[in-house]
């Protein structure tokens, strides 16, 4: 089960996780399917994830693909703030487009984990 895994990260997380990535590929094993989205402070991370992106996300994920009006009026908002919302989870690797030409999130979950009081990248 592949995830998109939102969180802070410390230094000593990033380095283990990359050293970790590179002796499995170096062994011939595939990488890991967890996809990890690191922020550097809580602050940023919620700036990112804003309540109404979390709710898009959580209403793609539930619903399926579909176009972005279609995604606009299950949210009862406007086309055009739903489409930059669209446009920033897609950077961030979280939403894809389909050759129909229609959005979905191509995780199996998406979680966002937040631990406080640790040392982060800087």
């Amino acid at each position: 089960m592949s995830k998109a895994i939102i969180e802070l990260s410390t230094l000593d997380n990033v380095f283990t996780r990359s050293l970790a990535l590179v002796k499995a590929i170096d062994a011939g094993e595939s990488a890991p399917a967890d996809y990890h989205l690191g922020f550097t402070d809580a602050g940023q991370l919620f700036a990112e994830f804003t309540g109404e992106r979390c709710r898009l996300l959580d209403v793609l994920k539930a619903t399926g693909a579909q176009s972005i009006y279609a995604l606009a009026k299950r949210l009862g908002r406007n086309y055009s703030n739903v489409h930059r919302d669209i446009q920033a989870m897609m950077a961030h690797g979280l939403i894809e487009k389909s050759d129909e030409n229609k959005v979905y999130v191509p995780w199996d979950s998406v979680e966002i984990r937040v631990t406080l009081g640790e040392r982060r990248v800087a």
